[in-house]
């Protein structure tokens, strides 16, 4: 469609954005990464007159655009999740501003959360594990206490506490950060001056989340199996030592847990990061911190219980 000229001469008329296709504003395309996707021609309802290969057309459509919908946001992170994954061994991806980025975000997540996920494992070694040695004790069944640990408290518990304390604590700072930097448009501003904010914010943040994972994941199982051994251990209900007590814990896994556990750690840190990261680089110019933060959240948590799930019917 060409511009219509106003006058003799005059500059020509802007085409209307219900002329188009795409939307005129250019906070609606989400900086790239696109918008939840609605009904692509909402005024092309069927009419009575319409062939049955018409309205076949049209409710094909309407189908095919609710399911786009759904899962959007699924979607977005099989590609970016990919992305991370290519540019992370490429090694001009690794510049010093992305090198700084992924520094910071690690000492954030991993050395200012350190602290957090030994208090949350000593407190779970208070109220579950020295609870599961005393109750395994009175029933007699003390010498399955390893492997009962390792399934409750290593393989189960530890990746979604340290997810949702990872998601709660430097996840949503991160959302916040990308989703305002999105909402102002700083982001266009990067894309404008020839930078890449998937290099710069995704790719960083999202590694040094995942190298955070393994690290906190291992911290917590120390941390709670310690301080459920020094409380059973000063009630009575053991009376072994702490050496003996973490062979019988190591003992008690099998092959695959030694590749399972790590794992999952992983995967639930670098999920939890990137969720975080493309939530607020999705993040419509309509979107502020209290549609953001609540809808960043229940993504998160969405992710770290999927992960748990899919990886406990694997063992």
């Amino acid at each position: 469609m060409t511009d219509k000229p106003t006058g003799q001469g005059g500059p020509p008329e802007p085409r209307k954005a219900s002329e188009g296709i795409l939307p005129d504003e250019a906070g609606s395309l989400a900086h790239g990464l696109g918008v939840p996707p609605e009904t692509f021609h909402p005024d092309d309802e069927p009419r009575d007159n319409d062939t049955i290969g018409e309205r076949i057309v049209y409710f094909l459509g309407w189908l095919g655009a609710l399911v786009r919908k759904q899962v959007w946001f699924l979607l977005i992170m099989l590609g970016t999740m990919w992305g991370v994954l290519r540019e992370s061994v490429r090694g001009n991806s690794w510049r010093r501003t992305v090198r700084y980025e992924f520094q910071l975000t690690l000492s954030d997540v991993a050395g200012k959360g350190l602290l957090s996920t030994l208090v949350m494992g000593s407190l779970t070694g208070v109220g579950v594990v020295s609870q599961a040695i005393y109750w395994l004790g009175f029933a007699g069944m003390a010498k399955m206490t390893g492997s009962v640990l390792v399934s409750v408290i290593v393989r189960e518990l530890a990746p979604i506490l340290v997810g949702i304390l990872m998601l709660g604590r430097s996840g949503m700072l991160s959302l916040a950060e990308v989703g305002m930097l999105a909402t102002g448009g700083q982001i266009r501003s990067m894309q404008a001056e020839g930078l890449d904010p998937f290099l710069l914010l995704v790719l960083p943040r999202t590694l040094a989340f995942t190298v955070a994972g393994f690290t906190l994941g291992i911290m917590f199982s120390i941390a709670s199996l310690t301080t459920g051994y020094i409380i059973s251990r000063a009630s009575g209900a053991l009376s072994n030592s702490l050496f003996s007590f973490y062979y019988d814990v190591v003992t008690a896994m099998t092959p695959a847990d030694y590749l399972l556990i790590p794992l999952k750690f992983v995967v639930v840190g670098f999920l939890v990061g990137l969720g975080c990261c493309v939530s607020g680089l999705t993040a419509s110019n309509e979107d502020s911190l209290r549609t953001m933060l609540p809808r960043g959240f229940s993504r998160g948590i969405l992710i770290v219980m999927t992960v748990s799930v899919l990886f406990s019917l694997k063992v």
